[in-house]
């Protein structure tokens, strides 16, 4: 297939890409967010003039104004997403869905929002273009939408002007070590989200926010951090970057509920419908942390697991805290766990029929 864009985008051809030799060697253990592939796309939207000059070029530095926007007021938001490549071609899953997210979090944050034929052009090209840097394997290429604003104006208003762009990077695991369950920092004070907040978009002051806590779960030696709700801080949301699930003896799970705080996950919402398919009975409801705890002592909870677009499924095998220490089952996920995750990365990797028509073909 032919790497010429489609319109309306117009490619300005690379001066010095990366040679095959190269990009081998970057594409042996490429980790996670480390490594980038050759080219970028950026579109531009104006007040008046709309979208506009959507290009496919060399990945490079931005020049931005002292003054732009973003830097003052935190207009930004962003998507991920991954292609795969897999015996028939190179396939992206649900892309649709992170198209839609990415209108929600733009008006959120008042912020003109994307055409889907637009976001989906945009990630199809890059993955066309920079096809070569899709790693076989385990591996994927991960692909960043973001747009954020850059007006040269200072004052508290929503922007004028606003760069769309998308990059890729070749990515392994997202969790290092390759352990099989993680374990993970309940926070006792901080909050990732309130409500009537910006929980439900996917920008990065959410993210800022949490980083904090989730350093603090480093020095406590754990992978990552949950958080409770902001009004009486003892319900269970989610995790820093990702969703949780609870698995329980009767072969039921629970999530927490969508309300304005938690990320709508494109992999949460698949892994809820991939278990219901199989006849699971799965409950949108909220779980105390007290709750949490009862159920891991009295062999209730046999499973608890983590799920985003980065790490997909990851089991959460201990709970620490201010409050003392809890375990899992036995600490080291469960055949729950392992099999919606096999169904999922089986459907992405086009080694299990996709019967819910969730993988667009590219290449």
């Amino acid at each position: 297939m032919s790497r010429e864009p489609r319109a309306p985008f117009r490619y300005i051809a690379h001066p010095t890409p990366t040679s095959a030799e190269a990009r081998a060697e970057k594409l042996k253990d490429p980790g996670f967010g480390r490594v980038f592939t050759d080219h970028m796309v950026t579109v531009r939207w104006s007040e008046g003039q709309g979208w506009h000059d959507a290009e496919i070029k060399a990945r490079a530095p931005f020049q931005i104004d002292p003054a732009s926007a973003v830097l003052h007021y935190a207009q930004e938001i962003f998507e991920g997403l991954k292609a795969y490549r897999t015996k028939d071609g190179v396939v992206l899953f649900r892309p649709e869905r992170n198209a839609r997210r990415f209108q929600e979090s733009a008006e959120r944050l008042a912020m003109p929002a994307a055409p889907e034929s637009l976001f989906l052009g945009a990630i199809e090209e890059i993955v066309r273009i920079d096809r070569d840097w899709i790693p076989g394997g385990e591996g994927s290429l991960y692909l960043r939408p973001y747009m954020f604003a850059n007006e040269t104006f200072l004052g508290v208003k929503p922007a004028s002007e606003y760069l769309f762009v998308v990059i890729a990077s070749p990515v392994g695991a997202y969790f290092k070590g390759g352990k099989k369950a993680v374990t993970v920092w309940l926070s006792d004070h901080y909050t990732r989200a309130a409500s009537g907040g910006t929980g439900a978009a996917k920008c990065g002051g959410n993210y800022a926010a949490s980083l904090v806590a989730q350093a603090e779960a480093s020095k406590q030696g754990c992978d990552q951090v949950v958080f409770l709700d902001a009004a009486e801080h003892k319900w269970v949301e989610e995790l820093g970057g990702m969703n949780v699930f609870f698995v329980f003896d009767d072969g039921s799970m629970l999530t927490p509920p969508l309300g304005g705080t938690i990320l709508p996950g494109v992999t949460r919402d698949s892994i809820l419908t991939l278990a219901r398919a199989e006849g699971r009975i799965v409950r949108e409801e909220r779980y105390s942390i007290d709750q949490w705890r009862a159920d891991a002592a009295s062999g209730r909870l046999r499973e608890c697991f983590a799920c985003g677009t980065a790490a997909v499924v990851s089991p959460i095998g201990k709970i620490k805290s201010s409050r003392g220490d809890f375990v899992i089952g036995e600490g080291d996920g469960g055949p729950v766990t392992d099999k919606l995750k096999a169904r999922l990365v089986g459907v992405q990797r086009g080694e299990i029929a996709d019967d819910h028509g969730w993988v667009r073909k590219v290449l």
